[in-house]
């Protein structure tokens, strides 16, 4: 009787646990998307702890899920064909109740991707702080695919003087290939273009069209 109390408090421990997560363990989970489409992609999903990768997963489906524990940062990886791989790496710091949500976009080949996230200071090329993580995956993006070649084009608004424009949007792409490089990443890696406000991705003239032509663009030159 004694033995069979035991089994029962050890099951009803193992349910409670199940049911509020052990202490220290962080889910992370997401889904794979097309940039365009926003709907699923089916892709071979990698999984690995950095810097040495000394605990990696793969799923293969358009959803994934898993867990970790520690502090080490995550890199997970989204690869198709038809597409450029797409690179995320999460930190564990950064979870909330035990969870961290964060979905890989796929840009098909051919196509620029544009780095949503980076931010500079107005009329300058300084880069903010809170674009270094977005910076980060695409240097690890790089390091793991080191035959890859990549272009950073840059763009402005068209306010104010057209030569300046142009000046200033080859300043800010020189900083983010100065960045890449501080990274590891090889100088010859990563070409630059400057645009300038030559090309608009909207005509209009509100705030929120002008924020939408700032931007660096990355074209993949080979692979």
């Amino acid at each position: 009787m004694k033995k069979l109390y035991i089994i029962i408090v050890f099951v009803a421990a193992l349910i409670t646990a199940k049911g509020q997560g052990v202490e220290g363990e962080i889910w992370i989970e997401g889904k794979v998307v097309d940039v365009g489409t926003g709907k699923g992609v089916k892709a071979n999903i990698h999984y690995k702890s950095l810097p040495t990768g000394g605990i990696t997963g793969s799923f293969r489906d358009s959803v994934y899920r898993f867990s970790i524990f520690g502090s080490s940062k995550y890199e997970v990886s989204a690869e198709v064909d038809g597409y450029i791989t797409a690179v995320a790496i999460v930190d564990p710091k950064k979870g909330v109740e035990g969870k961290i949500l964060r979905n890989l976009t796929l840009t098909p080949k051919g196509q620029t991707i544009r780095l949503t996230h980076l931010i500079f200071e107005q009329g300058k090329s300084v880069i903010d702080p809170a674009s270094f993580d977005e910076l980060d995956e695409v240097a690890q993006m790089l390091i793991d695919h080191p035959k890859l070649v990549i272009q950073l084009e840059g763009h402005t608004d068209k306010q104010g003087s057209m030569s300046k424009n142009m000046e200033l949007s080859q300043e800010r792409v020189d900083q983010v290939k100065d960045y890449l490089v501080d990274k590891g990443v090889g100088k010859s890696r990563v070409k630059t273009k400057a645009f300038g406000g030559t090309k608009p991705l909207s005509a209009d003239k509100t705030p929120e069209a002008r924020n939408l032509n700032r931007r660096v663009e990355i074209r993949i030159l080979s692979e």
